[in-house]
């Protein structure tokens, strides 16, 4: 397989559409750029394109065999979902941050299984996100969810640049170089 050309599968481009999409809503909503818009009005986008979605495109991988495209959309699919089903209920905000930290470690264990750099690079985005999600609740930090928001926002756009280079065959990871003549990999 060429390095330089991404060759994702049909599922996973759709699951990373959907994680794109539910990341940039609900990183959005948290830092507060659109004027009167929030992370609560990402609810239905997260419950059904984050949730269910990518919980379904989650099975579906498993039953390609693809363990760790499986692992990821269906772990994520149940965080989205549980997150947009609890949006309304009162909770404190320290189980809030709580939640938010638990799902940081699923999303750690995603960044060291992904394959490639743009999942990583999503993956470890989406968990510096959540860390600071949770601590913006632990500690009542507007500014701290603002920039976990712009975490989010950035984790986002990765996904959905990885899902379109995928569509359009755009490269995905940076070409090495080759050493100069003489020049050894020691010095």
């Amino acid at each position: 397989m060429d390095n330089d050309v991404s060759a994702g599968s049909t599922t996973t481009i759709v699951g990373r559409l959907a994680l794109g999409v539910t990341l940039l809503a609900v990183g959005l909503g948290h830092t507060g750029l659109i004027d009167g818009v929030t992370a609560a009005d990402a609810v239905s986008i997260a419950q059904y394109v984050g949730g269910v979605a990518l919980f379904v495109a989650g099975l579906i991988a498993f039953r390609d065999r693809d363990t760790v495209s499986g692992t990821a959309f269906t772990a994520l699919g149940a965080l989205w979902f549980t997150w947009a089903v609890s949006a309304g209920d009162q909770v404190t905000a320290n189980a809030a941050g709580l939640f938010l930290l638990l799902f940081a470690l699923v999303v750690l264990t995603l960044t060291v299984a992904a394959g490639d750099q743009l999942a990583k690079g999503t993956y470890g985005l989406f968990f510096a996100s959540l860390v600071l999600l949770a601590v913006a609740h632990f500690t009542d930090s507007g500014s701290l969810a603002e920039v976990g928001g712009w975490f989010g926002v950035a984790a986002g756009a990765v996904a959905w640049y990885a899902a379109t280079a995928a569509l359009a065959h755009w490269p995905t990871a940076v070409p090495r170089r080759a050493a100069r003549r003489g020049v050894t990999a020691t010095g």
